[in-house]
């Protein structure tokens, strides 16, 4: 067993069988009233808020978010990487939807190359992280503490509350992960120091 897998299978099958397993998301959406599509074919909310459409089937309509009103896709080739100026200088950072400085959903990737760390640093804002690449090393306290860390493979998704102190390290290789939020985005480490916007 190699040292990312051992590092791997320490993180227990709670966490990663967690993960493996839907997140329980089936038993929690229908504890909140959510309902599979019918053969009636209404939708979770009992078919409120249907529209008929032109050649008499009917819609479910509603407001989109900022960024979401049309359909599209974003292959991995056309995603831009840039520079993010709260990242060490090899960082990077890709915004798929929205615009995360304004107060809405937003999308976003970061790659950390081998070997970078994101030093100890809060977000204001709830986040859904899902590791898309490579193996993404997150720890949570207020102190970078290698003992700390836990290894998450490609799939993993990671809730991550607003205000938790944690940090990264591309240990084992470069990762990418996915950062799905309601903005405005926000950066801050507990220790100034660390923060390349202050060099």
């Amino acid at each position: 067993m190699s040292g990312v897998e051992a590092d791997i299978a320490a993180a227990g099958s709670d966490e990663v069988g967690a993960a493996a397993c839907s997140l329980g998301l089936p038993s929690r959406l229908a504890g909140a009233g959510w309902r599979p599509q019918g053969g009636d074919g209404k939708m979770g909310n009992g078919g409120k808020s249907r529209r008929r459409l032109a050649d008499g089937r009917s819609s479910r309509m509603g407001t989109h978010q900022p960024d979401q009103g049309v359909f599209r896709s974003v292959l991995p080739q056309d995603v831009d990487w840039q520079p993010f100026p709260g990242f060490p200088p090899a960082a990077r950072l890709a915004v798929l939807v929205g615009n995360p400085s304004e107060p809405n959903p937003y999308v976003v990737r970061v790659k950390l190359p081998s070997g970078e760390r994101l030093m100890p640093h809060r977000h204001a804002e709830d986040r859904v992280y899902t590791v898309i690449s490579g193996v993404f090393y997150i720890g949570r306290g207020e102190t970078f503490d290698e003992e700390k860390l836990v290894a998450y493979p490609p799939g993993t998704g990671i809730v991550l509350p607003g205000g938790t102190p944690h940090f990264h390290w591309a240990k084992s290789g470069e990762y990418i992960t996915q950062v799905t939020a309601i903005g405005p985005i926000s950066l801050e480490y507990v220790d100034p120091r660390d923060d390349p916007r202050n060099t």
